[in-house]
């Protein structure tokens, strides 16, 4: 059985304002997303660095932006686990399930900020051993299990969210233990690529990853492959060389704690290369992202405006033009509900 490919928008909430505006912002950008015909929206959650990411609380902002749409798909991308109680990201995960009837997806992950850690009394080296344990500990809330010698379990009870849950990685062998349990594979447009050139460079490193995943799959589960990159599509050519240096100024910064760098005398192409920086008209976007291996078996393509982050009437342009022009030519197509609804053009 062949499934329709998912058109994601991906949200750090960085937009150049105060935390009100940002949060105002990122609603109105989710809203924009549902009528364009997006099919999922999801958000980051990160603490204390708000030039990272601006969100803490993802629950919360998902719930208001729940009560504002009425067919996105909703999902964190990703909440912490290791510095989060796991049986409270369950009880918030089922309730907002309720909320959105049925249409959250729980994507968890170890986190990449390092400097977060100590704050909540952990130490940063030790977080796989900590998500491991969380995470066993979230799966078994969200299955049914007894928690507690009184026959305790999770209320409202929230099976279904593990068969929509994710798990990121960086790495192959925690893409076969992802693969393993049955989970979605969440990619990231960060992951530090090492091999490769050009535009597959990001693809080619991330493709280790994704056969180790596919590979541990038990039979007859669907792969669920959760691919995101930076694109910001434009109308023409006069604001292309404004962003892009506005991408690579803010992510040559960003990439630093993940071991990214740029080497001695990179043009420009190269920098937005090794960032993974698509900025352009429908046609050269189209172009570029032909060449990404993994963006074409994803089942799942979500587009970030991070690290450019242009201004909120540019990000909701270009999230129209992504869904007119550029995401049907990478093989997706709206949903039937969407296409009765005369949601999208082309």
């Amino acid at each position: 059985m062949t499934h329709r490919k998912r058109l994601g928008f991906f949200t750090r909430v960085l937009d150049d304002t105060t935390a009100r505006e940002r949060y105002r912002l990122a609603l109105a950008q989710i809203r924009a997303a549902e009528k364009y015909g997006f099919d999922t929206a999801w958000v980051a959650q990160h603490h204390f660095h708000e030039q990272e990411g601006g969100l803490p609380s993802p629950f919360v902002l998902l719930a208001q932006a729940a009560a504002q749409t009425s067919r996105i798909v909703l999902g964190t991308g990703i909440v912490t686990l290791p510095l989060e109680a796991p049986l409270r990201v369950a009880e918030d995960a089922a309730v907002l399930s309720l909320l959105s009837d049925g249409r959250f997806e729980l994507g968890v992950g170890s986190g990449g900020t390092p400097s977060s850690f100590p704050p909540f009394g952990y130490d940063p080296q030790e977080r796989p051993a900590i998500f491991a344990r969380h995470l066993e500990q979230l799966t078994s809330a969200l299955r049914g299990d007894e928690l507690t010698a009184d026959h305790g379990r999770l209320y409202p009870s929230a099976p279904e969210l593990l068969d929509t849950l994710w798990q990121a990685t960086f790495s192959a062998s925690g893409a076969a233990r992802i693969g393993a349990a049955g989970s979605g594979l969440m990619l990231s447009k960060t992951h530090p690529h090492t091999t490769g050139s050009g535009w597959s460079a990001l693809a080619d490193t991330q493709r280790e990853v994704v056969d180790a995943y596919t590979e541990a799959l038990p039979a007859g589960v669907r792969p669920r492959v959760f691919g995101s990159r930076t694109l910001v599509v434009l109308d023409d050519e006069k604001d292309i060389e404004r962003l892009i240096r506005r991408g690579i100024e803010r992510g040559v910064p960003a990439l630093k704690p993940f071991g990214v760098g740029l080497p001695d005398g990179a043009t420009t192409k190269e920098a937005r290369q090794i960032l993974d920086l698509h900025i352009g008209t429908p046609e050269q976007v189209i172009e570029e992202l032909s060449h990404d291996h993994v963006l074409r078996d994803a089942t799942d393509l979500v587009f970030q405006a991070h690290p450019i982050d242009p201004p909120h009437e540019v990000l909701v342009r270009s999230l129209e033009l992504i869904a007119t022009k550029v995401a049907p030519a990478l093989g997706w197509q709206p949903s039937a509900s969407v296409t009765k609804e005369g949601g999208v053009r082309g």
